[in-house]
C-alpha cells in the first residue's frame, strides 16, 4: 500500500527544486497564491501551507501585502554597536552614519503609571506616573532594532524634556536630555542576554521566520545621587547587530 504524498508537499518541493537550482534567483517574486492553486489544481490552503513551510525552512520570504520572494542567501551587512563619547546627537544616529548608514527612529510616548516591574528599576512606587516611549529604529529604512523606554515624570514632568521625542531637545540621547535639568549620568548598567524574538517583534523588525535577538535591560543612573532617571528594554535584531565593548589603547 502506498499513500500519496500531500499535495501542499509537492507544491512545496516543486519550488524548492527551482529554488535549488538557480531558476528561482534570490528576490524573485514567486507566484501568487491563487496563481499557485490554478497551476497544481488544488485549493489556497494548498498554496498557503506550502509557502509555510518553505519560509519556515529560510527559502522563502513572506512580505505582508506583496506576496512571496525568494529569499538572499547573503548574510545582511553588521551594525556594530559600541560605546562611544558622549554627545549631544542621537547614540543611534550617530553610530549608524560612522557605519555608513541613515538612522531613523519611529516614536509614540504616553503618560502612564509605572508597573511593579518598572518601579523596581525607576525606584519608584508602583503606580507613580511615567513617561513610556515606544521605538522602533531604522538604518537605511529597514527595522533592526525596538525600544521601550521610561523615565519617572516626577523627575522630567515639569520640564522641556518631558517628552523625549517632542521639543527643542527631541532626537538627542539620554544623557544630554538630562543634562538639561542638570543631572549628570554616566555609562548605562546593561543586563545582555539572547533569545528567540517574540512574533510581534518579529513582525515590527522584519524577521520571516523569527530569529534570535539581543535583548538589553538598560538604566541611566544619576552620578550625584544615584537615582536611576531612564529605564529601557532594547531588542535587537541578532543577524544585524554585534556588540563590543573595551577599547583598545591609543597607538595599537
Amino acid at each position: 500500500m502506498t499513500t500519496e504524498t500531500p499535495k501542499y508537499l509537492q507544491v512545496a518541493d516543486g519550488i524548492r527544486a527551482r529554488i535549488e537550482t538557480g531558476d528561482l534567483v534570490p528576490g524573485s517574486r514567486l507566484p501568487s497564491v491563487s496563481e499557485i492553486a490554478a497551476e497544481w489544481g488544488g485549493s489556497s490552503s494548498v498554496a498557503t501551507a506550502a509557502y509555510k513551510l518553505l519560509v519556515e525552512e529560510g527559502l522563502v520570504v513572506s512580505r505582508h501585502g506583496a506576496g512571496h520572494y525568494v529569499r538572499s542567501q547573503d548574510s545582511p551587512e553588521l551594525l556594530v554597536r559600541q560605546h562611544h563619547r558622549r554627545s549631544e546627537d542621537s547614540p543611534f544616529a550617530e553610530g549608524a552614519a560612522k557605519q555608513g548608514a541613515v538612522g531613523t527612529w519611529r516614536h509614540e510616548s504616553t503618560t502612564e503609571k509605572a508597573t511593579v516591574a518598572v518601579a523596581a528599576r525607576l525606584d519608584v512606587e508602583a503606580g507613580a506616573p511615567v513617561m513610556h516611549t515606544s521605538y522602533v529604529y531604522l538604518a537605511d529604512e529597514a527595522p533592526v532594532q525596538l525600544a521601550e523606554s521610561w523615565e519617572p515624570l516626577a523627575l522630567t514632568g515639569q520640564s522641556l524634556i518631558a517628552l523625549p521625542e517632542v521639543g527643542p531637545y527631541a532626537g538627542v540621547g539620554v544623557a544630554a536630555r538630562m543634562r538639561v535639568i542638570s543631572i549628570e549620568v554616566g555609562d548605562p548598567v546593561e543586563r545582555v542576554r539572547a533569545r528567540q524574538a517574540t512574533r510581534p517583534e518579529a513582525q515590527a523588525l522584519g524577521m520571516t521566520p523569527p530569529g534570535p535577538v539581543l535583548v538589553i535591560e538598560r538604566t541611566y543612573y544619576d552620578q550625584t545621587t544615584g537615582r536611576p532617571v531612564e529605564t529601557a528594554d532594547v531588542v535587537m535584531r541578532g543577524d544585524r547587530w554585534v556588540s563590543i565593548y573595551g577599547q583598545a589603547p591609543q597607538g595599537v
